[in-house]
């Protein structure tokens, strides 16, 4: 079972709206990821699920448009900013089926955390539309990871 952690991309500011849409840059560099993901990884997640906040329901969205076979996002509780990680530790270790979370800071670096680590102390850095697969194979260990920097020379 894989689980893909996605931060939502690149937002407007709050000044600008807000709800803090995806920018226009941060929608083509979802788009990019997410072709990324399809065309050289095959990615195809069994769920995708994301916080109630418009960015990560935005992220979502493309990803799910651009994945093959994608099914259709669901907001879900418990992928806030401050939500508890917890939460979505334990949801994700009874789930058979790979799952992709679109969320936020600082509860992505924090569930990752608690997944690999055992505790809630934050080791990766998730910058807007970075992507960590990991796997449960008795325990979580890092499959993969990709950073918005990794596309800019393709």
């Amino acid at each position: 079972m894989l689980a893909y952690l996605v931060r939502h991309g690149e937002a407007v500011g709050e000044r600008d709206d807000p709800a803090r849409p995806l920018s226009k840059r941060g929608e083509r560099a979802i788009g990019d990821l997410a072709w990324l993901l399809a065309h050289h990884f095959e990615l195809m997640p069994g769920h995708i699920f994301h916080s109630p906040k418009s960015r990560a329901a935005q992220t979502a969205s493309i990803l799910s448009r651009i994945l093959p076979r994608a099914p259709e996002p669901v907001e879900s509780e418990g992928l806030a900013p401050m939500d508890d990680p917890g939460v979505w530790a334990q949801r994700l270790e009874v789930m058979d089926l790979d799952t992709m979370l679109v969320g936020h800071l600082p509860h992505l670096p924090r569930l990752a955390s608690v997944l690999l680590l055992d505790s809630g102390r934050r080791f990766l850095e998730f910058t807007p539309g970075t992507v960590v697969c990991l796997e449960r194979t008795g325990e979580w260990k890092v499959k993969w990871m990709i950073t918005p920097d990794i596309l800019k020379p393709l």
